[in-house]
């Protein structure tokens, strides 16, 4: 192959090919030219490859066709308006959509704990079988206030944090198998109930309440989002809607823990610093208590006013708007 022939033949189309891709805007037949250009180095490219034994011939054309990948396909270009629509309608309308599933979570965790605790408090010789009596007597002494104050307040933060994104990130991908969900709620519920039933039959049931609660309301809550959510992707692929495909069904409910995950983020983030700096604070119990309930009833007046103001889109339908509207707008730019 003679290589300099073949560069004469086509070096100008792929000078003109790096020049449209360096374009700042691109008119519709410019538009054409680029993807005519394109298709055509492509071919050009892959003949280099297997014919020329000039690398720098190769990489140099490779460039300019990855360039005008990059232009054909659109790179995100994040922004505020993406945040903001990420915040005001995407993370709480996708929470919402999944209300009846994390609310049903919620009411049967909650039951299950209850139920665990007043056992344990009411057969107090059943916490020998849980956890032995000098553990369970360590507990009520020092064990469980010292849990809170065992490290410095940034680095309890961060490992609560890690731990409990970690655990909602398992919920979330395992519930389109439905039982691990339940495995992973059953062994929460069982701890609270032990300890706190313990703790009751102790006659301690002030200390463990008042410091549960002021971060529990809100890490609990993002637990049962996250278990609701994973569930709802699991029975979409299980019996999903009548309109849709058992594909589109779980993509849809998929995109939704995708926001969800996102935003569960900050959610623990928030939840791993009131649990660090709040729940062992010098404070009166009711101040902490009540910081806690503020953050947890804000973040359900964010999800309820927010979220019901949305509807789920027809997945085909969105899908087509977003590559169609965002494949003109780039080459356009």
């Amino acid at each position: 192959m003679d290589v300099d022939a073949y560069v004469a033949e086509h070096g100008g189309q792929w000078r003109r090919l790096s020049q449209l891709c360096g374009q700042r805007r691109l008119d519709p037949a410019e538009v054409d030219e680029l993807v005519a250009l394109y298709q055509r180095a492509t071919t050009q490219l892959s003949v280099l490859r297997s014919r020329s034994p000039d690398p720098a011939l190769v990489s140099e054309l490779s460039q300019v066709v990855l360039r005008a990948r990059g232009r054909l396909t659109g790179r995100p270009h994040p922004s505020w308006a993406a945040v903001r629509r990420f915040l005001l309608a995407g993370l709480p309308g996708a929470i919402w959509r999944a209300a009846p599933w994390w609310c049903a979570v919620a009411t049967a965790f909650t039951l299950l704990t209850f139920t665990l605790m007043w056992f344990v408090a009411d057969n107090p010789e059943t916490a020998a079988a849980f956890i032995g009596d000098d553990e369970a007597a360590e507990l009520v002494e020092s064990g469980f206030a010292g849990y809170y104050t065992e490290f410095s307040a940034p680095t309890f933060a961060f490992h609560l944090w890690t731990h409990n994104a970690w655990l909602a990130a398992k919920c979330l991908a395992a519930g389109v198998l439905i039982v691990p969900v339940g495995h992973l709620l059953w062994q929460n519920a069982v701890n609270i109930g032990v300890v706190g039933g313990v703790m009751v039959s102790y006659g301690r049931a002030d200390v463990f309440f008042g410091l549960i609660t002021p971060h529990g309301l809100l890490e609990l809550t993002g637990v049962f989002v996250a278990a609701g959510v994973g569930l709802r992707i699991g029975w979409a692929w299980i019996a999903p809607p009548e309109q849709l495909t058992r594909g589109q069904a779980v993509a849809r409910a998929g995109r939704d823990g995708v926001l969800v995950a996102v935003g569960l983020v900050a959610l623990f983030a928030v939840a791993a610093v009131i649990e660090a700096f709040v729940t062992p604070a010098p404070l009166p119990t009711p101040v902490r208590i009540a910081i806690g309930a503020t953050t947890w009833l804000a973040f359900l007046a964010y999800v309820l006013l927010l979220g019901s103001r949305t509807t789920p889109p027809h997945p085909t339908t969105q899908v087509d708007h977003e590559v169609s509207g965002s494949f003109g707008d780039q080459l356009r730019r």
